[in-house]
């Protein structure tokens, strides 16, 4: 019996088949089931009940998922306390919302690097909606997104709030809600179901909404005199500083947008958890940093 064969039966467990376990593991799908095999004849046991759909486990594998955990939960503990974090390797899968994106994610990915410079990332950009399904379907390690997962097998780590403005193009002066088009967050989120709630009592009827995931792409309509929408101050920064849009107040401020940053508890990694530290500490120095801008 090998480590390999308990940390490769724990994610079978876990994702509950064997392709799912060998694409987290970067393995070929043979190969799990080999180690699987073979660690069934070794113990002498059935650990999973075969069937049609997922795995299940047997009373024998059940019983086995638990010391697995615990073995996993050691090497997590070595790593951090004896390891030098510099020497890690492994694949790292990031996802984050649009905003993190054109905000502070470079500054992460940074402070990342220099801490872990072993370890390969692979980056989604996605909305919150999917990013939120790909994490508890074990296709993230860590999500930054508008958060929190309210699911009890989640940790969310808080990050720093971006206050939204409303904003007009410096071309066009108009401001009426009813004559021009609000541009917002892509329809699948919560800050356009919360915008076009308090847009439809206060406009009616006249209201014309144009949602988009891309904040750049928004910010450029804007400017360009097509719509009007509130966005983070921060990010449209350039284009108010080259004078192409300019504040106003329609009579009311949407919520502020909340992020976490966030990840399955189980099994425990430190290397998720402090991936998650890194984030809020490069949120907070950014977002001191962009105060009053």
């Amino acid at each position: 019996m090998t480590f390999d064969q308990i940390k490769t039966f724990l994610w079978v467990a876990r994702l509950g088949g064997f392709r799912k376990a060998a694409e987290r593991l970067n393995l070929s799908q043979p190969a799990v089931s080999t180690r699987i095999s073979n660690l069934e004849q070794e113990l002498r046991v059935a650990l999973f009940e075969r069937g049609s759909g997922n795995l299940v486990l047997t009373k024998d594998g059940t019983l086995l998922l638990s010391y697995a955990e615990q073995m996993l939960f050691v090497e997590e503990e070595i790593k951090q306390r004896v390891a030098n974090p510099s020497e890690t390797e492994g694949l790292f899968r990031i996802g984050a919302a649009e905003t993190i994106a054109q905000a502070w994610l470079p500054d992460f990915l940074k402070s990342f690097s220099e801490q872990y410079p072993r370890v390969n990332v692979d980056l989604t950009v996605d909305i919150s909606l999917n990013l939120r399904s790909e994490l508890l379907e074990r296709k993230l390690d860590l999500a930054l997104l508008m958060g929190p997962i309210s699911e009890f097998s989640v940790q969310n780590v808080p990050l720093p709030p971006f206050a939204l403005t409303w904003y007009r193009s410096t071309l066009n002066p108009q401001t009426d809600l009813s004559k021009i088009p609000v541009i917002s967050y892509s329809s699948q989120t919560r800050p356009y179901r919360e915008l076009m709630s308090e847009l439809s009592r206060r406009v009616g009827p006249k209201l014309r909404v144009y949602a988009s995931a891309s904040l750049s792409a928004s910010l450029k309509m804007i400017a360009a005199g097509v719509a009007v929408g509130p966005y983070p101050r921060s990010l449209a920064h350039e284009f108010i500083q080259s004078g192409q849009i300019i504040e106003f107040d329609p009579g009311f401020r949407p919520q502020p947008l909340s992020f976490t940053a966030s990840y399955l508890s189980e099994p425990r990694s430190f290397l998720v958890e402090n991936s998650a530290e890194i984030a809020r500490s490069v949120a907070e120095e950014w977002a001191n940093r962009h105060i009053g801008i």
